[in-house]
């Protein structure tokens, strides 16, 4: 049996990631580049800010005119955001500026208006050119100027191949013009559950039977991480099925997923099938409960692809949990996610006793919660069973007890490996 360390180590150096790419349009599509993986670093054709543009609305002035103050100074225009200036500053002048405005040539500061008082002169109306501004301040050579540049120049790159493209990639690559981007092609994973017991939700249950809650599960997990799930349904405990099954999946997808078939039991087919496939397992079981039962094997293809096969356990908390720490990093790196692919794992405060048998690495779902000194984490209520669905819903972190030890008491730290929420 390997440890759960072992495991993911070896685990990651099977995987190849994803090379081909395709062109995505950030512009007319947007939300269908959410979680795209960049093939190529975009450059930028634009410096940032594109020119010297005030940070607050307030006065553009000549340092030189304000050393001292208090200092009246002649207002010759008003610059709102997106109007070219019109007139250069010459001594003794200030141009009335606001946020996001261009700064007119001569200004090198921006004073705030909160340290001015604004003068008309009588009878002069509301002609610009005939006010004039009291600076109270001194300010520094680019007080409030965002300098042409100071954020990134002509050429620079905006962000990093294998990064993933999420609201504010997405942002920055419309202030960019940068309309369209190269991304990763997304990686196909099907999915299959074997069993002669399991029935689809459709279908009336008789005794005996088990509703395939797995295949709904898995598919909804792929699709979280980005990758494109392919459901292929329920393979009975029959080897010669499970054979063709197996060689279809392999035949249509980059990696594939099964549960159940995966223990010591008589109908337990998926190792045996996989050896005349003539696939290579690394791994039959791992030090984790629940989730001992995994299989992971490769195959080589006919063009020197290499395809990654997970065997996850039949029981649903199980199957779950092997995704969460297994599977789940393993796609990240197919799809070419620049790493680290591990799972998060963040520190929290047990608020409850968790016991284990220390023969294994356990985790014991539960809830994860924000707390002024950092997490707590809560296990759910009511059995820690394999088999258990109920109290598996809402779960948002798997608190781990390490192989080796069997409790960590109420008040301890606790490591918690986090499930990412669609809430």
């Amino acid at each position: 049996m390997f440890t759960a360390a072992e495991a993911e180590r070896l685990i990651f150096t099977l995987v190849s990631p994803i090379t081909s790419s395709e062109t995505v349009d950030v512009a007319d599509n947007p939300i269908g580049c959410l979680g795209r993986i960049l093939a190529v670093a975009p450059l930028s054709p634009l410096d940032f800010p594109h020119w010297d543009n005030s940070a607050m609305d307030g006065y553009a002035v000549r340092t030189a005119d304000v050393q001292t103050v208090p200092v009246t100074l002649q207002v010759i225009e008003e610059i709102p955001a997106g109007k070219l200036p019109q007139k250069a500053l010459a001594p003794g002048q200030a141009a009335r500026i606001l946020t996001g405005a261009m700064l007119p040539e001569g200004a090198d500061a921006v004073v705030m208006q909160e340290e001015t008082e604004r003068e008309v002169k009588p009878g002069s109306g509301s002609q610009t050119a005939d006010q004039q501004v009291v600076i109270l301040r001194s300010p520094p050579p680019q007080n409030f100027v965002r300098q042409r540049g100071s954020f990134a120049q002509v050429g620079d790159a905006l962000l990093t191949r294998g990064q993933a493209l999420g609201p504010t990639e997405i942002a920055l690559l419309a202030a960019a013009q940068q309309p369209s981007v190269r991304v990763y092609r997304r990686p196909r994973v099907a999915i299959l559950s074997t069993g002669n017991e399991l029935v689809t939700p459709h279908q009336p249950l008789q005794p005996g039977q088990i509703v395939d809650s797995n295949q709904y599960a898995l598919t909804a997990l792929v699709a979280q991480t980005g990758a494109i799930p392919v459901p292929l349904g329920i393979v009975p405990d029959d080897r010669a099925e499970m054979k063709r099954a197996i060689a279809a999946a392999l035949a249509q997808a980059d990696m594939v997923l099964s549960s159940g078939g995966v223990s010591v039991g008589d109908y337990d087919y998926v190792d045996d099938v996989l050896a005349e496939l003539g696939a290579t397992l690394h791994i039959r079981s791992v030090a984790v409960k629940p989730g001992k039962p995994l299989t992971v094997a490769t195959v080589e293809g006919e063009i020197g692809n290499r395809q990654l096969y997970f065997g996850l356990p039949g029981n649903p908390a199980s199957a779950m949990v092997g995704f969460w720490r297994f599977v789940a990093p393993a796609i990240a790196k197919l799809s070419g996610h620049l790493g680290p692919w591990l799972p998060e794992f963040v520190w929290a405060t047990a608020t409850a006793d968790f016991k284990a048998d220390g023969q294994r690495e356990t985790y014991l779902w539960g809830q994860l919660s924000a707390s002024e000194t950092g997490y707590d984490f809560a296990p759910a209520a009511g059995s820690h069973s394999s088999g258990n669905l109920i109290n598996l819903a809402n779960t948002s972190g798997l608190g781990i007890v390490p192989q080796g030890s069997q409790q960590i008491m109420i008040g301890q730290p606790l490591r918690v490996l986090t499930i990412r929420s669609t809430r």
